[in-house]
């Protein structure tokens, strides 16, 4: 038994200042981050312009809040639907619509910078709380019982208290407190500091980190489900960014860990909120737009060039090659969804026109999508249902042993070229986006800034897999439970217990719709969508053996590779906010951020980084950002 006399002694807390700064009765109130001692402007009293690449969330939320000071907004999208990685779209099951989405995403109370905008906008009845949160582990590989977190409200050392007693694996935790080894980890998870923390130990991979000596039970218990939660394997993911997401998470965090989830879907819920809220401030959105040129000329901007439309831009693309499927007389680029086959005749992109699933090739020539069925022929044209547009078809441009240049062969008939010419620009896309964007600055660039954009990396790919059924079952978890210990699965969501279009469903129907994710699997070991599902569903049945007597009446796979990876080495030389190009700002969960945050709080802070940088060169007051407190020293 871990009794409370051995967790003070293993965490150091000698202090009075200590326990009464970590208090039980007094929960500590967030750190500031950027908070201007003077006041100055709000609102602008000239005219000025910036342009936002981007829509997800940092772009949403730098545009959302440039909008409130009275710069004129363009926010330019080059998908069709708005919100990144928490866009939403419309699919069909049978008779009814619903919306589809990325996959679950939980909103926790110290999301400081992203709630005060749910605040601002007045949209708290958007969402509901999930209660507690549930890790549940496979038999086969561990011998541990379920976890459940619940609000606690406690700081260190208190959480780690509440832990403990709520822990029905506590005497597994498999803390020595007379090992060295043991004390350097409480050290380093306790006293998380950037950049200190970066410093000691952005050169090792978690796994490399948990072989120095870590308690095994509290590694499997807590940090490798937290690890794959990052959305990056602990293979290669930076121990000093999971010690940051551990901090941000847990042991810097007074607000526990249970969290919110929306009624609706992301796309209602959270991003038309804020659209609105920035056209309503004359922001023009522009979506479906490809940029094709940025001029860059003594050290600035000075416009960009765009097409809009999502069929036939005279816009190249860069695609690598993909290993793991590539044959003798096939060439495939790309991954998940994003996927190429180049043969000796044509380049076809096989993404189903349905639904967005990735057709797979048969023996006969012809393509499958493993999701719905249609049935496209060797040249992608529709054979069967429910697709009814055919396959796309691309050029090679330019090729190397590793990748190749695309265009659509439809890029002769789009001329729509536009030129847009701005005071600021702010690139909020993804690593692939930003990546591919700097390919297209023309004139004076900056080689320090390129490297670090350049070496910038990708995470494994993710997939997220929605099932519908005609039958509900038991269940004693949490709605959203992470799972551990299974080949693919790292999360189940009961979205009939959550949003509220599935909990009308479900109420007519009897029916359940259930959500799997993986964060971040090897594309090796999953080669194919069709492997993906098929696992997907195997796995199902074993966490809810229940639902292998119910019959499958639909299912959806979102299937990416875009998530920003944190790899060893990678924190010193990442991109700040600020650029060396003097009207250029970066946002973005991979920029370098000076304070700990992660997934959707990191996109959203970056963005509003972003936006303090202009206004503090327009003279303006900054927004007030929030983190949660960093580290403790030990004694």
């Amino acid at each position: 038994m871990v009794s409370r006399r051995t967790l003070f002694k293993v965490f150091g807390i000698g202090a009075l200042g200590g326990l009464i700064t970590y208090s039980r009765f007094k929960k500590p109130s967030p750190s500031f981050y950027q908070q201007d001692s003077l006041s100055l402007p709000l609102i602008l009293t000239k005219p000025k312009s910036v342009v936002v690449i981007g829509a997800g969330l940092a772009g949403l939320a730098c545009a959302y809040e440039l909008s409130q000071r009275g710069f004129e907004v363009t926010l330019l999208e080059k998908s069709s639907n708005l919100g990144g990685k928490i866009a939403s779209w419309t699919i069909n099951v049978g008779s009814n619509s619903f919306k589809m989405e990325h996959g679950f995403h939980g909103f926790f109370p110290q999301y400081y910078n992203l709630n005060k905008i749910v605040s601002e906008l007045n949209i708290e009845n958007n969402f509901r709380s999930l209660g507690f949160y549930s890790v549940l582990f496979a038999d086969e590989k561990y011998n541990y019982k379920p976890e459940n977190f619940y609000p606690s409200h406690s700081a260190f050392p208190w959480n780690i208290i509440d832990l403990a007693v709520w822990s029905d694996n506590r005497l597994q935790w498999g803390i020595n407190i007379s090992k060295l080894s043991h004390w350097q980890v409480f050290k380093e998870i306790t006293g998380f500091k950037i950049p200190n923390s970066f410093e000691r130990l952005d050169h090792l991979s978690v796994i490399d980190w948990s072989k120095i000596g870590f308690p095994q039970g509290l590694y499997d218990l807590y940090f490798l489900p937290f690890a794959r939660s990052t959305l990056n394997a602990p293979d290669i993911l930076s121990a000093g960014e999971l010690l940051q997401f551990f901090h941000f998470y847990f042991f810097g965090n007074p607000e526990g860990l249970a969290f919110n989830g929306t009624k609706d879907d992301m796309g209602t819920s959270l991003v038309n909120p804020i659209i609105t809220a920035i056209e309503n401030n004359r922001g023009k959105i522009i979506t479906e737009a490809h940029i094709s040129k940025i001029i860059c000329e003594s050290n600035k901007i000075i416009s960009l060039n765009y097409q809009q439309g999502n069929e036939g831009t005279n816009t190249p693309f860069k695609v690598e090659k993909n290993r793991f499927l590539s044959q003798k007389n096939e060439t495939y680029y790309g991954s998940g969804d994003r996927l190429f086959l180049e043969t000796e005749q044509q380049v076809i992109g096989l993404r189903c026109t349905h639904q967005g699933c990735t057709v797979k090739k048969q023996e006969n020539g012809t393509f499958l999508c493993p999701c719905h069925g249609a049935v496209y022929d060797k040249n992608g044209k529709v054979v069967k249902g429910p697709a009814e547009k055919d396959l796309s078809h691309y050029k090679t441009v330019e090729k190397d042993d590793t990748s190749v240049n695309l265009i659509s062969d439809k890029a002769s008939e789009n001329t729509n070229s536009q030129t847009l010419a701005a005071d600021y620009y702010v690139i909020a896309t993804d690593v692939p986006g930003i990546q591919h964007l700097w390919s297209k600055i023309e004139g004076e660039n900056s080689e320090i800034l390129t490297q670090k954009i350049e070496q910038l990396a990708v995470a494994d790919p993710f997939a997220v897999a929605r099932f519908w059924f005609d039958q509900d079952f038991d269940w004693e978890y949490s709605n959203f439970t992470s799972l551990s210990g299974y080949k693919l699965t790292d999360s189940i969501t009961l979205y009939h217990r959550i949003q509220t279009q599935f909990i009308e469903w479900a109420k007519k129907t009897g029916g359940s719709v259930v959500e799997l994710h993986a964060y971040c699997y090897k594309e090796k070991d999953f080669p194919t969508q069709e492997n993906l599902l098929q696992t997907f569903e195997q796995e199902l049945y074993e966490i809810v053996p229940q639902l292998s007597q119910a019959n499958v009446l639909h299912r959806e796979l979102v299937n990416q590779k875009n998530f920003s990876g944190y790899p060893p080495n990678s924190y010193e030389n990442r991109p700040e906010t600020s650029t060396e190009i003097d009207n250029l700002f970066l946002a973005g969960d991979w920029v370098k951020m000076p304070f700990p945050c992660g997934l959707m709080e990191r996109a959203v802070s970056s963005g509003l980084l972003a936006a303090n940088a202009l206004l503090e060169k327009e003279g303006l007051q900054r927004r007030i950002l929030l983190t949660v407190n960093q580290g403790i020293k030990l004694i």
